[in-house]
This record gives structure tokens, C-alpha cells and sequence, in this order.
């Protein structure tokens, strides 16, 4: 089953064509990074309207990498929920329009959970049950993926997610937009003894993730140094922050993998690119002997492959959608679209 997928959460516009959940057979990506660089972040508006004027082009390239054309894929897959909402809705009305001018099935796909199954496409022989971790901008998750499109929700951020502690520490560094990039650079050349972070946890939730405080405790540290007239050592600070982090995300990932008996361990998500995050999980998973799964470089941020390849098996499952899907900027990833739909 060939699957053409459409992804405009955020500020990437992606089109790729997807076979059976395994195989790429084309995939373009339209990046808006140097545009929001200018204003610090991402601008709903601007990315809504960039959406819009290259949707189009994004979908004709990846038909013609294909070498097919809309009549000869077998489903119409979009990117529904979670997002920004201006932008999720220039994919969905797109597809929509597509899958009832070409008379295909329409296939509402999920965000965090096509996050996860890039790593189907990359490590042919994963297949659930797993324990994963999504980390990304607007989310981090500990995951148990029971089935292809089953999720049980072990924790979750209780205010900023990893990525955007990262964006947002890194702006407090003076690095540009997106921080994460640069911090991670910068921490390889630190020394992450120099500063000591707090590792902020939830009452009576050890699965809960918080990064507000971390963030904070950043922020402050370079405010009570710029009032002492002292100097921030960014390199040495962004080394801080990041073990803080690998420290929090890979502790809690390992308890829970031996509360809940996992061995597979899966990372999801455009933080997952993080390089210390990546040594971080293989150190670990070495020393227990627990298989690791992380997707490519290429693969660990918005595309559309990873939503073919999570819509190959939502349409298994029998999930489609009609000429009334609509966008759904907040929606947790345990959600079908099928509950959503009857519970409104």
C-alpha cells in the first residue's frame, strides 16, 4: 500500500510518499528555520501562510520523485493534531481536497505518534510492545506502545517540555533560534561541573517530567552574574544544562523500563538529534543490556515519511476519516481518532 502523507504541524511543509509503513519512496521537506531565526521562534501566522503558498509545490515534487501520480497511491494521509492550529489546517483542508478530488481514503494521523514511528522506518525489525521516549519542542512523553497504534501514557511535562527548556535557556545564552542546535555544539566543548542545576521533580508522580524550574534556575544564574558585573561560561553552562537533562530523561526512562519490564527502548522526536542525549541512551542500555532504537538524523524532525509510515497502520486499524476531519491543536497521543470523534 502506497500512502502519499502531508505534515504541516509546525514550520516545516513535508510531503512524502510511504509503502506498506517501511518504505520511503519519496520524501520533500520545506523548512521555514531561517525566516522565524529573525523573530526568536516560531510565528503561527507566518508559518500558516508559508504553508500555504508551498504546499503545493512540496506535494507535486514528492508525486514526481515518486514517479506517480495522485490516482496511482492507495491513501491520502494528513497530520490532524496536535500543532499549531493555522498550520495544521492548511494540511488538513489540502488533503481533504486532494482525497476528494482523487477518491481515496483519508487518513488523520497523529503527530507524536508518527513521531515514533519513524523508528519503523529506519529499524525495519522494531515492532511493539516497547517503551518509548518522545522528546521534542512541544512535548515530552514516556510512552508504552503496546501496538502499532495502542499507547499507554506512563509520564508527560507538567509545564515546559525538554525542547523548549532548551530554546529558551539557549536564548537566555544568546544563542539564535533554534537554541537546541547550539546548545548541544556548545555543551560538547563545556564542563558540565562548573554549574549545579536543579533536577526538578513532580510529587507523587516519578514518571512526570518538569522543566520550568531548570529553565529558571538557567536564567537566573545569568541575571545574578550580569548584575555582579560576572561572566557566563556559555559553553560550560549549556554542558550543565545538558547532562541536567540526560540525567532526568534517561533516569526516569530506565526506572520505568524495569517497573514495566521493557528491553526495548525507543527515542522519538526532533530532540532525540541531540548528540547528548543519544550518548547518554546507548551508555545506559549498554550497561543493561536493553536494545535501543533512535531514528536517523534525518528523520528526528517534522517530515512526512514518519506520517505515512504511522498511517499504514491507522488504516489497518480501520481509522479514516470523512470530508469533516478538522484540525485538533491539543490532543493526547492515547486518543484515537475514532474516540475523539464519538466523545464529541
Amino acid at each position: 500500500m502506497r500512502i502519499l502523507a502531508i505534515e504541516s504541524s509546525c514550520d516545516e511543509t513535508a510531503a512524502a510518499v510511504v509503502e506498506d509503513g517501511k518504505k520511503v519512496i519519496s520524501s520533500v521537506v520545506s523548512t521555514q528555520i531561517e525566516e522565524h531565526r529573525l523573530y526568536g521562534g516560531v510565528v503561527p501566522e507566518i508559518a500558516s501562510r508559508r504553508h500555504c503558498e508551498n504546499i503545493c509545490a512540496v506535494v507535486e515534487q514528492t508525486l514526481e520523485q515518486a514517479d506517480m501520480t495522485i490516482h496511482q497511491v492507495d491513501g491520502i494521509a494528513v497530520t490532524y493534531a496536535p500543532g499549531l492550529i493555522g498550520a495544521l489546517l492548511v494540511g488538513v483542508n489540502y488533503a481533504k481536497g486532494l482525497a476528494l478530488a482523487a477518491n481515496k481514503p483519508l487518513i488523520p494521523t497523529h503527530h507524536l505518534r508518527s513521531h515514533i514511528a519513524a523508528n519503523y522506518l529506519a529499524h525495519p525489525d522494531l515492532k511493539p510492545p516497547f517503551l518509548c521516549l518522545v522528546v521534542s519542542g512541544g512535548h515530552t512523553h514516556l510512552i508504552e506502545v503496546k501496538d502499532y497504534t495502542d499507547f499507554h501514557i506512563i509520564g508527560r511535562t507538567r509545564d515546559d517540555a525538554a525542547g523548549e527548556a532548551y530554546d529558551k535557556a539557549a536564548r537566555s545564552l544568546g544563542f539564535p533560534y533554534p537554541g537546541g542546535v547550539f546548545m548541544d555544539k556548545a555543551a560538547q566543548q563545556g564542563n558540565p561541573s562548573t554549574y549545579h542545576l536543579p533536577k526538578p521533580k513532580v510529587e507523587g508522580s516519578p514518571y512526570d517530567f518538569s522543566f520550568s524550574g531548570l529553565k529558571t534556575a538557567v536564567i537566573n544564574t545569568i541575571h545574578n552574574a550580569n548584575q555582579k558585573g560576572e561572566t557566563i561560561q556559555k559553553n560550560d553552562m549549556a554542558a550543565a544544562f545538558q547532562q541536567t537533562v540526560c540525567d532526568i530523561l534517561a533516569g526516569k526512562t530506565m526506572k520505568a523500563a524495569k517497573e514495566f519490564g521493557y528491553t526495548d527502548i525507543v527515542i522519538a522526536g526532533g530532540v532525540s538529534a541531540n548528540s547528548g542525549i543519544r550518548a547518554r541512551f546507548e551508555q545506559e542500555c549498554r550497561q543493561r543490556g536493553y536494545r535501543l532504537f533512535i531514528p536517523p538524523l534525518s528523520l528526528c524532525g517534522d517530515n512526512a515519511a514518519m506520517v505515512g509510515a504511522q498511517a499504514y497502520h491507522e488504516y489497518q486499524a480501520g481509522h479514516l476519516a470523512g470530508m469533516d476531519l478538522n484540525a485538533i491543536a491539543s490532543l493526547a497521543i492515547d486518543i484515537s481518532y475514532g474516540e475523539m470523534k464519538s466523545s464529541r
